[in-house]
């Protein structure tokens, strides 16, 4: 079945044999009997398949529309085509991505479909001649203590200062730090170079330092 308004996720090619048995990994393995069993009428058994990933395809589609209620429409969209188009699945990529990049997909077209704009702009941005954003200083803002970040209130500042991020840094920060998937899963996903993830990973961490920097300020 083919449908002309989707477009099936380009993921490149990645690791799915354990380099020590040089055999398919057990979870591939089963995900593949699944989406077989799933192919031939077993329809029952797709929530099996998508359950290990349901938060990773919440947050990544938050991470894009910036509100639960979208996220979980976004999610529950993804998770229908995903379900529709698995024989267009490639199994030499990860299941996990293949879904993850839907569901990004998905965040996107809604933000055109519903014509809103609901990244809110840093204060004071400073940008480049490029449009890049230019951070106060270049501390890393890991070196929040550990224990300071399990506070509520800087738990409702991160969520705070993360809903402020331009989409293009607060995708990459959610993918890699969040979900902590490697540099070229969220190329994958992202449809974009290894070495714009590393930029855009630097940045997103520093505009986040930035503005949890400003937060504390005025506490």
């Amino acid at each position: 079945m083919t449908n002309p308004n989707f477009v099936s996720p380009g993921v490149t090619t990645e690791r799915t044999i354990d380099p020590h048995t040089n055999a398919v990994e057990p979870r591939v393995a089963r995900e593949r009997e699944l989406m077989q069993r799933i192919l031939n009428g077993e329809a029952d058994l797709f929530y099996e398949l998508i359950k290990p990933y349901e938060r990773a395809v919440f947050l990544a589609a938050v991470s894009i529309v910036g509100n639960d209620a979208d996220a979980e429409e976004v999610a529950q969209e993804a998770a229908l085509k995903g379900f529709k188009y698995l024989s267009q699945f490639r199994q030499e990529a990860k299941f996990s991505t293949w879904l993850i990049q839907i569901t990004i997909n998905e965040a996107k077209m809604k933000l055109r479909k519903d014509r809103r704009h609901l990244y809110e702009s840093l204060e004071s941005t400073r940008e480049n001649d490029d449009g890049e954003y230019v951070p106060t200083d270049f501390a890393d803002w890991r070196e929040i203590p550990s224990e300071v970040l399990e506070k509520h209130e800087l738990r409702e500042a991160l969520q705070k200062a993360m809903s402020m991020l331009p989409e293009k840094y607060r995708s990459v920060l959610v993918l890699r730090d969040v979900q902590q998937m490697s540099i070229a899963e969220t190329a994958a996903i992202l449809g974009i170079r290894e070495e714009n993830v590393k930029t855009r990973t630097s940045r997103a961490r520093l505009q986040m330092r930035d503005l949890l920097a400003r937060g504390w300020g005025r506490s």
